[in-house]
């Protein structure tokens, strides 16, 4: 029997977007059922009134993923309920490619099917959770909720009042199961109360930043607005930032409210809850939510290295979900280069090297569909938005992945992707260079430095830079490899020297021995690494430009992308171990003993406007140097 062969997408009488559908039937099981289920946007899973499982994988409709559940522990013998909660996001945002509302479900056992999704399903729009509010947390992360207590019934148990017949839905999918492990939740985390203002006001402190579901347990009806951030500003946690608001809406009950919610995570370390009235706060919290692995041993470090290793390991962990996030508490976004720095650190931080969940992201950014032939700026993604120098990354990520892994099957999976993003910078190629893609959708940013930021959603035109020609020898480099590895020709010899030749040619700057990205002012870090890692330098000009780096007489690349200045100094010289070490204590140091995680920028919260992140898997890179280099 194939996957949902019994089965319907359906939905409810309202397709109109920020929608919460609730479905409702009754099954008859004996021994060990399983669910599977699928749905656009997110879910939450009950059995006989209690919580099963959440959390749809981001996907496409043409790699629609299904869970696969083990009701085994949640059934009794006999008449069983079976509940499921649906948000339907509706809106294109950076983790979420917009689709027709539906969910499709199963049960099976014993390959006999119990229930499958079809017309005669029960359901309703919620009822507690308000829908249509549209209210968007960040562009990234996309819609908050609003819950009424007031209007909670026992739907799940089939005494929900509107209960009605469901409506089919169709939605061509091509289904594949989960590919990696499902997420675990932890023991509730329980903040303290550092501030209660006529118990109206409360600010709480969980004592360290946490990726995970929002819990609480209060008494009293009020209408209740809670925030959560990583820090908190003369005492207070920052909800608005810019056009953002990290915070939902609770509509108490009178008497005791519980409350979880398990589809939207929070990543903070504080929470703020204002109240329109007193109320009793016996508990609130995060219920951890993580990828599960297992750590590797660490190398043999000194105190003040431990720390740092220690930061990086757990900012890795906390940005490990359905597949990698940058920075959980404002983006939850799967980008090219941020995930190409976690999983190089992944490979030394987890035992396995972790490489079932290295794969399956790979897999999943290989199965976007851009016109352009690059990479969306996130996946799933549905803002026509991309970096095209993050495409180029990806490259790099592959081989680093077949040489970890020894994995050579993902290649074939994503052979034609590598080959797209080649063919749109190869047949872009002018006069031996290769020109920055033009047009408002293609944001051509570096880093997060001068001479390399790009400018958003804005048409620069047509130019030519050096970091991209870099980039894209560097991938032809790294291509090379991995035809080497799958035993397969490399195709670009010819282009890969002409590319060499003429950036040096446009971009070396004989009399003062550096390179720089458009104009003789911009002597950068970053473009300076990337000239010696494509190979572009003479032994000589290579030394002196590694003196330079070393010396900090150019202008600093950011955090995250160190790696490359780190990358040529070592190339050049292991004589740099002590200086590359060194670097990373002195810039380290400082995140690990303030937050034990490490930080988007060295700036912390006050950079992008004071919505920098404390909390940024792209930072971890030290994990990687201090297995490198054994100290």
């Amino acid at each position: 029997m194939s996957v949902f062969e019994n089965s319907k997408f359906i939905w409810i009488n309202d397709t109109n977007i920020d929608t919460y559908g609730e479905f409702y039937a009754s099954f008859k099981a004996n021994s060990s059922p399983i669910c599977r289920l699928s749905c656009d946007g997110d879910y939450t899973l009950y059995i006989n009134g209690k919580y099963v499982a959440s959390n749809q994988y981001g996907d496409f409709e043409h790699y629609k993923i299904y869970d696969e559940i083990d009701l085994s522990n949640h059934i009794v013998n006999g008449e069983n309920h079976f509940s499921v909660l649906v948000h339907h996001y509706g809106k294109d945002s950076s983790r979420y490619k917009k689709y027709q509302a539906g969910v499709i479900f199963e049960i099976i056992e014993n390959d006999t099917v119990l229930l499958a999704s079809n017309e005669n399903i029960l359901s309703r729009k919620s009822k507690a959770y308000i829908s249509g509010i549209k209210k968007e947390i960040t562009g990234q992360l996309g819609f908050s909720y609003t819950y009424d207590a007031k209007n909670e019934d026992l739907w799940q148990l089939g005494m929900g009042a509107d209960l009605e017949k469901s409506f089919p839905v169709s939605k061509n999918c091509v289904f594949y199961k989960r590919p990696i492990k499902r997420l675990e939740l932890g023991d509730t985390v329980y903040g303290k109360v550092i501030t209660n203002e006529n118990s109206t006001h409360f600010v709480i402190d969980l004592g360290r930043e946490i990726t995970g579901l929002l819990s609480f347990k209060i008494e009293g009806k009020a209408d209740i607005n809670i925030a959560y951030g990583e820090s908190l500003t003369n005492g207070r946690v920052r909800k608005i930032i810019g056009g953002r608001n990290f915070s939902i809406d609770y509509f108490s009950k009178d008497g005791k409210n519980d409350f979880t919610h398990y589809m939207l995570r929070f990543a903070c370390r504080y929470l703020e809850i204002t109240a329109t009235f007193p109320i009793v706060l016996n508990k609130c919290g995060l219920i951890p939510q993580y990828y599960p692995t297992v750590r590797a041993k660490a190398p043999d470090l000194n105190e003040i290295d431990k720390k740092i290793y220690e930061a990086c390991v757990n900012t890795l962990e906390l940005c490990m979900m359905e597949h990698y996030v940058d920075c959980p508490w404002r983006e939850q976004c799967l980008y090219a280069f941020d995930s190409r720095n976690q999983m190089l650190c992944g490979y030394y931080a987890f035992e396995g090297g972790n490489y079932e969940y290295v794969r399956s992201n790979l897999l999943l950014m290989s199965k976007d569909r851009r016109g352009d032939g690059l990479l969306s700026i996130c996946y799933p993604c549905g803002i026509d938005l991309t970096i095209p120098s993050f495409s180029l990354h990806y490259i790099t990520s592959i081989k680093e992945y077949l040489t970890h892994s020894k994995d050579l099957s993902l290649y074939y999976e994503v052979e034609n992707k590598i080959k797209e993003i080649l063919s749109t910078f190869i047949g872009r190629i002018e006069n031996g260079l290769v020109p920055t893609l033009e047009g408002a959708s293609h944001w051509n940013f570096y880093d997060w430095s001068p001479y390399s930021e790009g400018a958003l959603y804005q048409n620069t035109g047509k130019e030519y830079d050096c970091l991209l020609n870099c980039l894209l020898i560097i991938a032809l480099n790294n291509y090379k490899k991995i035809c080497n590895i799958v035993n397969k020709a490399f195709e670009y010899e010819n282009e890969l020297e002409i590319l060499k030749n003429a950036t040096k040619d446009k971009f070396f700057d004989k009399e003062k021995c550096l390179f720089y990205v458009k104009e003789k002012n911009s002597y950068t870090e970053l473009v300076n690494s990337l000239a010696i890692l494509a190979d572009l330098c003479t032994q000589n000009e290579a030394k002196f430009i590694s003196s330079k780096l070393a010396g900090g007489e150019l202008i600093s690349c950011s955090l995250s992308f160190k790696c490359f200045k780190y990358d040529a100094l070592l190339s050049v010289s292991d004589d740099y171990k002590d200086a590359v070490l060194g670097e990373i204590r002195d810039t380290y140091l400082k995140m690990a003993e303030r937050t034990g995680t490490v930080w988007e920028t060295d700036e912390g919260e006050s950079a992008f406007d004071n919505a920098g992140s404390l909390c940024h898997g792209w930072s971890a890179i030290p994990i990687y140097y201090y297995n490198l280099l054994g100290k």
